[in-house]
C-alpha cells in the first residue's frame, strides 16, 4: 500500500494496494493480446486515435493540471501547459505515423529490398514524477504509435496521474495498450525477467538507472535510459545580458527547479558577471511564490519533503566549500515540501552544486575568463543530456557547440524537449532516444525484407 500526500501542505491524498502477482500477470497477458492487435492496425485508424486522443487532453486539461499540481506541486499554470505539450505531441504522430511506418525501398539488384518498421510488443515503462503526463508521452507515445503497448509503472507520489493516463488510454485506444501497476522496487527486477516484457525504458537517477540497464542486459533486452543531468547553461561576454539572465532563471527555476534539462550550471564570462548576476537576482525576484493552486503562482513546493532535503544538504555544502549566497539561502518552516529559490555565486567547477545533480530551485552561477574556460567547466561534469549556449556571435557560439559532449545543443534559447526533435543524453545522462522518429524507432524491429525474383533464381 502506498499513500500519495499534497507536498504544499503534507496532507495524506489517496493510498493505493500493490498490484497483486495474480493481477499483474492477468494485465500483462491483456497487453500482449493488444499488442497482437495494434502491430496490424491501419495507419488512418492509428492516426485518428492520436487525434482523438489529443482532443481528450485538450477538453480535460484542467483536471489533468489540477490532480498533476495536487500531487507533485506544479504551478497550475505549468501543468496546464504540460498537458498541452502532451496534446501537441499526439497531433505530431498524427500527422508523422504514416511517414514513420512507410516500408524504406533498397536496392539489392536482382532482388526487391525493403526495410520496415515493426513493433516490438510490450513495453515496460519506468517513469518519475516530475512531469507526470509529459514524461509518460515523451517517453511511450511514439512507441504506441507504431503498434506498441505499454505497462507504465509510474513513481509513487504520482500514482493518480498514472491512474488518469490509463483511463485515458483507455478510452481512445480500449483496455491493455497502456495500463498503470503500482509495484514496490523489489518488484521491478521480476518484471523486466518476465518474457512477455519486450524493452525497457527508464527515466530517473543515475544509480536506479544502473540497475535497471543491468538487469535488462542480463535478460537481453532493448533498454533506452534517460538518467537526468546537470545542463551547462554558458554565457558569452557578447551575449544579450537581460535576455540570457531571465532565459535563465526561467529554464533553472521552472517547474521548481525539477526539470532533467534545467539550466543547473550556469557559466558566465568574466566581463559580464557583475552585471549577468544582478539581472538574474532581479529577475527571480519577480516570481510569485506561493499557492500552486493559483494562477499567478510561478514556483510552488518541491514534490516532497526527502527531496527538499536533499536540496538543502547540497546547498550547505556548497556554502561550506566558498559559494557566496546572492539571493534566497533561507531555510523554510512549517508544513510542506518548500524551499525558498536560491542563486550562488560558485568558486570553481568542483563545487558540490556543480558536480552533483541539484534538482529543485536552486541556482549556481560560474565566472570564467574566456570561452575556453566555459567549455572547459562545462566538460568538467559526468553528465551529458543538454546544453545552452548565448552569444551573438554566431560563428563562435556554432564552434564551442560543436565541442560540447551534449545530446542536445540549444543556442540563444533554453534547454526545451519538442517532439520534432530527439530528446537523450551521452555519459551518464544515459544512452538511447526520445521523441522524434528516432523515439519510434528505439522500440522498433526494423525489420530488413528481401525477395528474390523466383524461387528458381535463388538455386
Amino acid at each position: 500500500m502506498i499513500t500519495t500526500s499534497n507536498p504544499a501542505d503534507g496532507s495524506p491524498l489517496e493510498a493505493y494496494a500493490f498490484t497483486s502477482d495474480h493481477q499483474l500477470s492477468a494485465l500483462l497477458n491483456r497487453a500482449v493480446a493488444a499488442a497482437r492487435r495494434a502491430a496490424d492496425e491501419p495507419i488512418t485508424d492509428r492516426a485518428d486515435r492520436l487525434r482523438l486522443l489529443a482532443a481528450r487532453l485538450r477538453a480535460d486539461s484542467h483536471t489533468f493540471a489540477l490532480l498533476i499540481t495536487t500531487e507533485m506541486g506544479k504551478p497550475i499554470g505549468q501543468a496546464v501547459a504540460e498537458i498541452e505539450k502532451c496534446a501537441f505531441t499526439c497531433d505530431y504522430y498524427a500527422d508523422h505515423v504514416a511517414e514513420l511506418l512507410a516500408p524504406q525501398a533498397v536496392d539489392v539488384f536482382p532482388d526487391s529490398g525493403q526495410i520496415r518498421i515493426r513493433p516490438l510488443g510490450v513495453l515496460l515503462a519506468i517513469m518519475p514524477w516530475n512531469y507526470p503526463f509529459w514524461q509518460v508521452f515523451r517517453s511511450m507515445l511514439p512507441a504506441v504509435a507504431i503498434g506498441n503497448t505499454v505497462l507504465l509503472k509510474h513513481a509513487d507520489n504520482v500514482t493518480g496521474c498514472a491512474l488518469a493516463v490509463q483511463r485515458l488510454f483507455d478510452e481512445v485506444y480500449g483496455t491493455g495498450v497502456l495500463t498503470s501497476v503500482v509495484l514496490p522496487p523489489e518488484r521491478i527486477g521480476a518484471v523486466i525477467d518476465d518474457p512477455r516484457i519486450a524493452a525497457v525504458a527508464f527515466t530517473g537517477s543515475n544509480r536506479v538507472g544502473a540497475i535497471v540497464g543491468a538487469r535488462a542486459g542480463q535478460a537481453v533486452k532493448k533498454v533506452v535510459l534517460e538518467l537526468g543531468g546537470s545542463d551547462p547553461f554558458i554565457v558569452l561576454s557578447d551575449a544579450e545580458v537581460a535576455d540570457a539572465a531571465a532565459a535563465a532563471v526561467r529554464s533553472r527555476f521552472l517547474n521548481a527547479g525539477q526539470s532533467c534539462i534545467a539550466a543547473k550550471r550556469i557559466i558566465v564570462e568574466q566581463s559580464i558577471f557583475p552585471e549577468f548576476t544582478e539581472a538574474m537576482v532581479a529577475e527571480l525576484s519577480k516570481l510569485v511564490v506561493g499557492d500552486p493552486t493559483l494562477p499567478g503562482t510561478d514556483i510552488g513546493p518541491m514534490a516532497r519533503a526527502d527531496l527538499r532535503d536533499e536540496l538543502r544538504r547540497q546547498l550547505t555544502a556548497t556554502v561550506a566549500g566558498g559559494a557566496e549566497v546572492l539571493v534566497g539561502g533561507a531555510g523554510d518552516t512549517g508544513p510542506g515540501a518548500w524551499f525558498t529559490p536560491t542563486i550562488v555565486a560558485v568558486p570553481d567547477a568542483y563545487s558540490v552544486a556543480f558536480q552533483e545533480e541539484t534538482f529543485g530551485p536552486l541556482g549556481a552561477v560560474l565566472s570564467v575568463n574566456s570561452a575556453a574556460a566555459a567549455l572547459a567547466a562545462a566538460e568538467a561534469s559526468a553528465y551529458g543530456l543538454s546544453c545552452s549556449i548565448w552569444g551573438r556571435d554566431l560563428g563562435r557560439v556554432e564552434q564551442l557547440a560543436a565541442r560540447v559532449a551534449a545530446g542536445s545543443v540549444f543556442v540563444n534559447r533554453i534547454s526545451e524537449s519538442d517532439p520534432r526533435l530527439p530528446v537523450g543524453g551521452v555519459k551518464a545522462s544515459g544512452h538511447g532516444r526520445e521523441l522524434s522518429s528516432y523515439g519510434a524507432t528505439e522500440f522498433a524491429n526494423i525489420q530488413a525484407v528481401r525477395t528474390a525474383p523466383s524461387a528458381r533464381s535463388t538455386r
